[in-house]
C-alpha cells in the first residue's frame, strides 16, 4: 500500500525543483549554568529555511554521561546534536528526555536507542495516536530535511519524580496544559529549570493542543518551585527565571479574553486573527502568526460555547 509519505518522496524525486536541498544544521550550544548548555532554536515558524530546528534543546553533563532534554525535528538534527553534545561533554548520551509530543521537540528520537529515551505516559500515548500526523506534516513542510526520519516512541516511561545520574539529580515535574502531558525539569545542583513548551520567552506561545486552564495551573506550579535561571521551550534564556513564566501567563490570559470578546462582537475567524496585539507583546517573535494559529485552534470551541444554535428553540 502506498503511503502518503512514500508518495511525497516519489514526487520530490521526480521533480527535484520542488524539493528544498537540506544543508547541515548549525548547532551552537551556549553555557547557561554549571555543566548545562542551551541550544537556542530559531524564533520563527517551522519552515525550510530553518529545517524545523525551532525548539530549544538542553545538554547536561553528568558523572554518568550526557543528558539531553528534547532532540529536535528530524533524525538528521538528532545525529548532529548527539555528536555535538558528546564532543562537548566527553561522555556518551545516556538519557534523552522528550518534554511533549510536538514534532520540533521529539522527531529526533529515531537517532537514539529507545531504551534511553524517556517521556511521560501521556506523551507516549499522544505520540502513538497523533505522531504519524505530525510526522507527515513535517515531511510536507521540510521535504529533504526529514529524509530518513521515522516516527519512534520513547522506550522508557517516566514514573518517578527524580532521576539521579551519578550524583547529579534532576527533578521531573509531570504537568500539562500546552499539551496533554508536559515535562519540566529542575537541576538540583544549580536550580536551573527547563520548562519545555509550558514556557515561552519573547516568542509567542503556540496552542495546537492547549488546555488554557491547565496551562495556567502548570505555570503557577513552575512559579512556586524554587529555581534560578530558566530555559524556555522557545525564545532566549531567562537568567532570572521568572520573566518568561509571567510573560507566557500574560499572553494566554490576554489571548483567551481577546478571543472571547471577538466572538461576542460577532467577528469571524479571519477578522479575529487581525485584532490588535497589545504593545506589551511587541518583543514577541511570531506574535501575529501564533495569534492566527490560535484562532484556528480555539475559536470553534469558543463559538460553540458562547453562541446559541439558531436551529434550536429558545
Amino acid at each position: 500500500m502506498l503511503t502518503r509519505r512514500a508518495a511525497l518522496a516519489g514526487l520530490l524525486a521526480a521533480s527535484p525543483a520542488m524539493a528544498w536541498a537540506a544543508t547541515d544544521y548549525v548547532i551552537t550550544p551556549a553555557q547557561v549554568a554549571d555543566g548545562i548548555w542551551m541550544i537556542h532554536g530559531a524564533d520563527a515558524p517551522i519552515e525550510p529555511a530553518n529545517g524545523g530546528a525551532i525548539a530549544n534543546i538542553t545538554i547536561i553533563a553528568t558523572p554518568d554521561g550526557t543528558v539531553l532534554c528534547d532532540c529536535g525535528p528530524s533524525v538528521r538534527y538528532a545525529r548532529a546534536l548527539k555528536a555535538v553534545a558528546e564532543k562537548l561533554t566527553g561522555k556518551p548520551v545516556v538519557r534523552v528526555y522528550v518534554t511533549h509530543l510536538h514534532p520540533d521537540h521529539g522527531l529526533g528520537i529515531a537517532a537514539f536507542d529507545p531504551a534511553i529515551v524517556a517521556a511521560l505516559p501521556g506523551t507516549i500515548d499522544a505520540l502513538r495516536q497523533q505522531g504519524r500526523g505530525f510526522s507527515d506534516a513535517m515531511y510536507r513542510i521540510l521535504n529533504d530535511w526529514m529524509r530518513g526520519t521515522d516516527l519512534a516512541l520513547p522506550g522508557r516511561t517516566i514514573s518517578k519524580d527524580a532521576e539521579d545520574f551519578g550524583g547529579r539529580s534532576l527533578r521531573l515535574l509531570a504537568l500539562s496544559g500546552h499539551s496533554s502531558a508536559d515535562l519540566a525539569l529542575i537541576d538540583d545542583r544549580t536550580g536551573l529549570m527547563i520548562g519545555g513548551d509550558l514556557v515561552f520567552h519573547d516568542r509567542a506561545p503556540s496552542t495546537p493542543t492547549a488546555d488554557l486552564a491547565k496551562w495556567r495551573e502548570s505555570l503557577d506550579r513552575l512559579k512556586a518551585e524554587r529555581h534560578s535561571g530558566l530555559i524556555p521551550g522557545h525564545g532566549p534564556f531567562d537568567a532570572g527565571g521568572t520573566a518568561a513564566i509571567a510573560q507566557t501567563r500574560d499572553w494566554i490570559d490576554w489571548l483567551e479574553t481577546a478571543l472571547t470578546q471577538a466572538v461576542a462582537n460577532g467577528l469571524d475567524m479571519v477578522e479575529a486573527g487581525e485584532i490588535a496585539i497589545p504593545d506589551r507583546f511587541s518583543t514577541m517573535a511570531a506574535a501575529r502568526y501564533e495569534l492566527q494559529r490560535s484562532v484556528s485552534h480555539l475559536y470553534p470551541a469558543l463559538e460553540a460555547k458562547l453562541l446559541g444554535r439558531v436551529d434550536l428553540p429558545g
